[in-house]
């Protein structure tokens, strides 16, 4: 494979992490979601045209890859292209602080991109492997754009080229957030993309709205070159610690035949309950959960996957009193789950690419098949089990593309458990994202996500407010048995690149919802509560560190007298 431009060796600059102070990340999400539909891999209007001409062409006259196909071609040289995080041709960005950033940034290696391909020279040439291997270059967080792209074909073979595009990974610095009147702050030392390796690195402090945490990081995705991944996070709380190591390998690729992981966690903290914003309560929690499992699947056939797993699960959590009196600080009942499971998973190969809908001036994936999936066990007392039961969890989602403007994302889930008499702990949500494309820059949005418990356990609360989106009431504002929110979005999306750093774009929304049944730990749900606001965005294009700031003025239309008239909302989301 031959490699056009080694990684440079360099040292970081900590304050060149400048470039980033306009992202706050202390409450950086991973990433939310995702007729006859067109081919996977094709690419929805995008009305985009910054993104297309940085893009690599094909060459014009290179054979079509249905031509490719019909002869049998196969895959010669394959280029490695990784870009800086700047691109100096352009005079706009060949200024010399953007030189220094290319010099002091470590690109990622040739041979991080490598081992991510789903392709090699001498292989049968298949542009299905050549999309997917580009999802999942963009799922990392430390490249902006990936593309692959046949670049000259003759004597049977096709050569490719694999283009990436960096972003500045390093973040030593400060954080800052704000939403349903709570603020956020933090210090961290990080680097998401350690090395050109793809590991990511962290060192934090981290004040959230029920604790302060010390935390360690340590995330790989393909340890030793391989599919394996590893997850590893050491924490030090103001109210307890919590331990996790994750070692998996997944069905990574839709063509993938084995999979098996391990996983353990530890966790002790101090939970609260919550009633108007405010906490009502607190008792201690101990959470112990381990699994182990393994999978397998006849790969990709016909343009669907069906995949197999069965494994087993210790789930073990210890409550206990910290001496608040308060009605709201009830105990739950000790609770032990050990069961074996088995799961099955049917989706289907039908991803197509879009901008400028979740994201600003970025590819985005969007799975429009069917995805589904079930998982089924039983615990049981002679395994250790506190309770006999079956365990349950199932999803599935699926997207519609109703006109060529027009896109609507459905997904629902369903877990709990049933003792032998009645379901226990039993969740069942669903949700709907509608899009509709109106011009170049504007794009409507709606959204109603709608969740309902069954008999919950004492530990669990399902909350409403102005953390999950509710914009215009404080945090943890109603709690139920369920709770509904719809929310429409006028999108807009601006060509205005400042400093070409921040890609500018602004909403106008309005939302509504309510908590469902009864809230035994506090005030009975108010009836629906809404809100209007502006707010605006800036999509990160240079870093790693959020994709989409979000700064909004939200207020609330009713509601109790003690809640403000106004909120300020600041947050790092990785959708619009």
């Amino acid at each position: 494979m031959r490699l056009t431009k080694p990684y440079k060796s360099r040292l970081f600059a900590p304050w060149l992490a400048l470039l980033a102070v306009p992202f706050p990340t202390a409450l950086a999400a991973a990433p939310d979601e995702t007729a006859t539909p067109p081919p996977s891999g094709s690419v929805l209007p995008s009305f985009n045209t910054r993104a297309t001409a940085e893009a690599p062409k094909r060459p014009e006259n290179l054979p079509d890859d249905a031509s490719l196909l019909r002869a049998g071609t196969v895959i010669g040289s394959i280029t490695i292209k990784p870009l800086d995080i700047f691109d100096t041709s352009i005079p706009e960005e060949n200024t010399a602080l953007f030189r220094l950033a290319n010099t002091l940034h470590i690109n990622t290696r040739p041979k991080t991109i490598e081992r991510q391909l789903l392709f090699e020279a001498g292989q049968a040439y298949d542009p299905r492997l050549l999309r997917e291997s580009e999802r999942l270059l963009r799922q990392t967080r430390y490249l902006r754009e990936a593309w692959v792209t046949p670049v000259a074909a003759q004597d049977g073979k096709v050569d490719l080229e694999v283009t990436t595009r960096d972003v500045w990974t390093l973040n030593p610095g400060v954080s800052f957030g704000r939403k349903g009147g709570k603020s956020t702050s933090g210090f961290e030392i990080e680097d998401l993309n350690l090395l050109g390796s793809g590991a990511q690195l962290s060192l934090s402090r981290r004040t959230e709205i029920d604790r302060t945490t010390d935390l360690l990081i340590y995330r790989d995705r393909q340890l030793g070159n391989t599919w394996w991944s590893i997850d590893a996070e050491l924490a030090d709380n103001s109210d307890g610690k919590r331990r996790v190591l994750e070692l998996d390998h997944g069905f990574y690729a839709l063509d993938t035949r084995r999979a098996g992981g391990i996983a353990f966690a530890d966790d002790t903290r101090v939970d609260s309950r919550y009633d108007l914003g405010k906490v009502v309560g607190q008792y201690a929690t101990e959470s112990k959960v381990a699994s182990a499992y393994g999978g397998w699947s006849k790969g990709l056939i016909k343009g669907e996957v069906l995949r197999y797993r069965i494994g087993v699960t210790q789930d073990e959590h210890l409550f206990d009193s910290i001496g608040d009196l308060r009605p709201g600080s009830v105990v739950p009942a000790d609770r032990k789950l050990v069961y074996p499971w088995v799961s099955m998973e049917w989706l289907q190969d039908e991803f197509r690419e879009a901008r400028n809908r979740d994201q600003i001036e970025r590819t985005e994936d969007f799975q429009y098949g069917w995805q589904v999936s079930g998982r089924l066990g039983y615990a049981a007392e002679s395994l250790g089990s506190s309770e006999n039961a079956l365990i349950f969890d199932a999803s599935a989602s699926h997207g519609i593309e109703l006109d060529s403007k027009s896109t609507l994302l459905l997904s629902g889930n369903l877990k709990g458990r049933h003792d032998g008499s009645d379901f226990i702990d039993t969740v069942i949500a669903g949700s709907a994202r509608y899009y509709h494309r109106q011009s170049q820059r504007r794009l409507w949005f709606a959204a109603l996500s709608l969740e309902q418990g069954h008999k919950l356990d004492p530990d669990r609360q399902i909350l409403l407010g102005g953390d999950n989106g509710l914009r215009g009431y404080p945090l943890r504002y109603q709690a139920g048995e369920g709770r509904w929110l719809f929310t429409v979005e006028q999108r807009f999306f601006s060509d205005w690149y400042p400093f070409r750093l921040v890609n500018v774009g602004g909403a106008i929304f309005a939302d509504a919802g309510g908590a469902l049944g009864r809230n035994p730990y506090g005030s009975q749900p108010r009836g629906v509560l809404t809100d209007v606001g502006i707010g605006l965005r800036l999509g990160n294009s240079r870093t790693a560190l959020g994709n989409v700031l979000h700064i909004d003025l939200a207020f609330p239309l009713n509601g109790d007298r003690s809640i403000s008239n106004m909120q300020l909302v600041i947050e790092t989301k990785s959708s619009f």
